[in-house]
């Protein structure tokens, strides 16, 4: 894929240029230091990703964005996490904050092009399995399967893949900690969810592979979009 670098740091331009080089299936075609630079570039020779800073001299990166007709594929690399709402906004691939490393990099590209890289893929998580008391009960569930979990007065319940729903007694804080490594974000004050379980982000509404939705809470929602791109 042939890619351009709009970045007026010069150590984030190295770190950038070592990652394209270190890649193998990326061609670098330039690189820029400001949006006013790339965007006369782009008027002759497209290309198929572009690395974007967000603070940039005379015209922010997001505000550039905002004047392609028909952008390549971008990734935003910024230092400051407040932007991840815009980013979506403008269905970027991916927001790396920096300093990221080059498996961060790899991962980010291969959102772009998965057979970019020739990395053997992760394997899927088996999931964590425990029991729940629900009710006179103790049921077996595996988290691979729970697509998402809900506050319900003093007790929870587990939306599971089957269409099924359990009520436990522990609590969504409980939940919370114990899911934190397996794909499970908090997205409202009543709702967590499991990323793998998503089909697509409508708004403040996320649709799930079980024909659930969720809400998103306002103050949820930074922190949730920031997970979703990873």
């Amino acid at each position: 894929m042939n890619c351009i670098i709009v970045e007026d740091q010069a150590p984030a331009q190295r770190v950038l240029k070592k990652y394209i080089a270190d890649m193998g299936s990326l061609t670098l075609k330039g690189t820029f230091s400001d949006a006013l630079q790339a965007l006369e570039f782009l008027k002759s020779e497209p290309v198929d990703l572009m690395f974007l800073d967000i603070h940039l001299p005379k015209i922010s990166g997001i505000d550039f964005l905002k004047t392609l007709t028909n952008p390549p594929a971008v990734i935003l690399t910024t230092a400051f996490s407040d932007y991840a709402v815009q980013s979506y906004e403008l269905n970027v691939v991916d927001y790396l904050l920096k300093p990221f490393s080059f498996e961060r990099f790899v991962k980010a590209v291969t959102k772009v092009n998965p057979s970019s890289t020739a990395h053997v893929a992760t394997p899927v998580s088996s999931g964590l399995e425990c029991f729940i008391k629900s009710g006179y009960e103790y049921i077996k569930i595996n988290s691979n399967e729970v697509v998402c979990i809900q506050s319900d007065m003093d007790y929870t319940e587990l939306l599971m893949e089957d269409g099924k729903k359990h009520l436990a007694q522990e609590t969504l804080s409980y939940w919370e900690q114990k899911l934190r490594n397996h794909q499970f974000v908090r997205v409202h004050k009543s709702h967590l969810v499991n990323l793998a379980k998503i089909e697509k982000i409508a708004g403040n509404q996320i649709h799930l592979t079980n024909q659930h939705t969720t809400p998103i809470g306002r103050a949820y929602k930074e922190a949730f979009l920031l997970q979703f791109v990873k």
